[in-house]
């Protein structure tokens, strides 16, 4: 009996664990979930498991790795808020796969996609036929963000975002840095990195500036 008791104490202690972990990430949902935070999960659960297993193993063996992990998270976690190009290296950028009703099949490739799995998402979303589909990009997370030529909604992507200028959007809308500069001055911002985030739709800027930290 009392190693069945051991057993279930444990399992509870890592319950609350995991369920720790999650609460410190933030996330509301699971598709929000980053790589970093799969990562760190499937290293947990592995621990647990471990832990779980092997009542002869003391629980500071186990809970001092998780708690590590736990750490590393939230510091990994701060990196990627403060700096962008990390947050693209751990998470990825979105990834247009369709454009104008044309597959692009370079990036098709790059991504390890085909078109059974782009056909697959589109009619998850009662999309019959590539050619409705204006844009389709895919997202970090691996859902395909669509967007169909019957919405009339002009499509657009961030143009700064916390005070970086995203090179690759403007290339794929079709502008450039120098542009974007002249339009900011024209706005009466000198200097980009000082815009919190920054688009442009229907020839008109929304910009939001960065407030000063407390």
């Amino acid at each position: 009996m009392e190693p069945l008791f051991l057993i279930l104490f444990r399992t509870v202690i890592m319950f609350f664990a995991v369920l720790l972990f999650f609460r410190l990430t933030g996330k509301k949902d699971l598709g929000e979930v980053s790589v970093l935070d799969v990562i760190v999960t499937l290293m947990i659960a592995e621990l647990a498991v471990v832990l779980i297993d092997d009542p002869e193993l003391p629980l500071y063996r186990g809970l001092a790795p998780i708690a590590l992990l736990i750490l590393l998270q939230r510091i990994f976690s701060y990196i990627q808020v403060k700096s962008q190009k990390f947050r693209d290296l751990v998470d990825g950028e979105p990834v247009i796969l369709i454009r104008n009703g044309e597959l692009l099949q370079e990036n098709i490739r790059k991504q390890n996609y085909n078109i059974d799995d782009i056909m697959l998402q589109l009619r998850d979303k009662t999309i019959a036929d590539i050619q409705e589909v204006d844009w389709a990009l895919l997202e970090p997370s691996g859902t395909l963000s669509i967007f169909t030529k019957s919405d009339n909604k002009p499509f657009s992507l961030p143009l700064i975002m916390d005070g970086i200028i995203q090179h690759d959007h403007l290339q794929i809308l079709g502008y450039s840095v120098e542009w974007l500069k002249t339009e900011l001055q024209k706005q009466g911002i000198a200097d980009s990195s000082r815009v919190f985030y920054c688009s442009y739709v229907n020839d008109q800027f929304m910009i939001q500036k960065k407030k000063a930290s407390p």
